[in-house]
């Protein structure tokens, strides 16, 4: 009796430790998704932004405003 008493035991308490170290590691993964969460929500309220959308305008469509003057600064072979 007292043998399987042990066993049951030990056996608890490993059991418990695995069980703290998916806490712990699930602690970890819940810390970064919150932080990527936040760095997106920032990234989202830049979009709306005035100066977000002047800087996509000017890389991805090429446009400039009245009076400035386009420098093309790829080198030709």
């Amino acid at each position: 009796m007292f043998a399987i008493f042990i066993f049951n035991y030990i056996k608890q308490g490993i059991t418990i430790k695995e069980i703290q170290k998916e806490i712990t590691v699930s602690q970890q993964e819940l810390e970064e998704l919150r932080d990527k969460n936040a760095e997106l929500q920032r990234d989202l309220e830049s979009i709306g932004s005035d100066e977000y959308i002047e800087k996509s305008a000017r890389e991805r469509l090429g446009m400039v405003k009245e009076g400035e003057k386009v420098v093309n600064s790829q080198e030709q072979n």
